[in-house]
Order: C-alpha cells, then structure tokens, then sequence
C-alpha cells in the first residue's frame, strides 16, 4: 500500500484528476444501465485491472501515464515510450490480468460472504474482462505476452476474436480485430520485430506457462461461475 500511494503521490495532480474524473463518468453511465453497485465495482475492477500494468511499469522505470476510463469501452495507460523488450512487455501486460483476476476472486470471496447476487456478477464481469485481455491479439494484453513467447501465436488471436463478434456483434471487438490483422499478417509472412528472437528458451517457457495457466484458469472459473449464475436464476424463477 505504500508502495502504491508513493507510485500515485509521484503522478501529477491533472492525471490523478483525469483518472478520478474518467472513472466517475464511467460510473454514472454503466450505473444508468445496471445500477450503482454494479457500476462501481465493475470500474473498480477495471482500475485493478490497469494498476497491474501501472505498478511494474513504473517499477521498471518506464513514463507512464494513469489510467484513463472510457465509458463501454474500458480503460488503459499510455506509456510514453515505444521502445520495449519483448520480456518487459510481457512482464507488463501480464500484471494487468494477474492483478485483475486477484481483485475478481476477492468480489466473489466478498459475494460468498453474504454480499449478494450482484457481487457474483461483478466478479463474474471481472474474470470475463480478464479472460477477454487475454486474447494472443495486440493490442489486448494476451498478444504482447505472447510476443515474449512467439509472434506466430498473434494468428490464433484473429479466429478467437472473430468467434467473439460473432456471439457479441460489438463495433469495439471489431475494432480489435481490425486492429489484430497486421500482426497476423507479420505472424504468417515470417517478418518478426526486431528482439523478438533474443529471449532464452527458459523464458520463453516461463511465459508460456504463466499465459496459458492463467487462461486456463480464468476459463474455468468465468464457466463455473457463469453456471452458478445461471442456476440461482433458475432457481429464483422457479420458486
């Protein structure tokens, strides 16, 4: 916690001042759809989500920018440099759904202790939301933690998001997936950026299996949860 508070004392007031104004509209709005409770717990976990990323990048050194909320479509950082190691960009991205899982699982601690159906909601938006980032497509978080392991993993990225918008028909997932295409085009014409052959085997390997255990995780707590979800309302109707 002292670690945080001197990252924050650290950022100018007009930043702090555009997260806290960002993360308050965000609020109003989503409460406007899904109430007040909802809508705070679900851009607090976005923060979460976000402090991960802003935590190690500033631990490593780098300019970072706070987070800034854009209503419906989420949150981020800027980092005001653009020349990265592959391992210190998967080293940041990782930390963002790391550090956002962590907060998911303590709403849905908080839910089992009594904190009511809208807590499981929330901590079930939140592992979704994770999972989601997960995605091996830059700009989400999974295709800059797999550029750490192999650039050809970006052209798996691209049928994962398509079969997102299939279900979800969102302008912004089609935007990602737009986005998604050039590094798939790199993937599959062999053009790697430049450092992304210079990790030793071992980190690449270290990567892997953080990436993949925490998806796999992810999945199999957003499917039991989504299942719980689904039988308590069953449940509520039925009676």
């Amino acid at each position: 916690m002292k670690f945080l508070i001197a990252l924050l004392a650290g950022a100018k007031f007009g930043k702090v001042a555009l997260t806290a104004g960002t993360m308050l509209l965000s609020v109003a709005l989503y409460a406007w759809s899904f109430g007040w409770v909802y809508a705070a717990g679900f851009v607090g976990l976005l923060l979460v989500h976000e402090l991960g990323h802003f935590i190690v990048a500033r631990q490593k050194g780098y300019d970072v920018g706070a987070p800034v909320f854009i209503p419906f479509v989420g949150a981020w950082i800027s980092l005001k440099t653009q020349d990265m190691s592959p391992q210190n960009e998967a080293h940041i991205a990782l930390a963002g759904p790391v550090l956002g899982s962590v907060g998911a699982f303590l709403c849905y601690l908080y839910a089992m202790h009594d904190g009511g159906r809208i807590w499981f909601a929330i901590a079930y938006a939140g592992f979704v939301l994770n999972l989601f980032n997960l995605i091996p497509a830059r700009p989400l978080d999974g295709g800059r933690i797999v550029r750490a392991v192999s650039e050809k993993i970006w052209f798996l990225g691209i049928p994962l998001l398509g079969l997102v918008f299939y279900f979800q028909q969102s302008p912004l997932i089609l935007m990602i997936l737009v986005l998604a295409l050039p590094d798939a085009w790199r993937a599959i014409t062999g053009r790697h950026e430049p450092g992304a052959q210079r990790l030793p085997m071992a980190s690449r390997i270290g990567y892997a299996i953080a990436y993949l255990g925490l998806a796999a995780t992810l999945a199999s707590v957003a499917f039991a949860l989504h299942q719980q979800l689904e039988g308590n309302a069953a449940a509520m109707n039925g009676g």
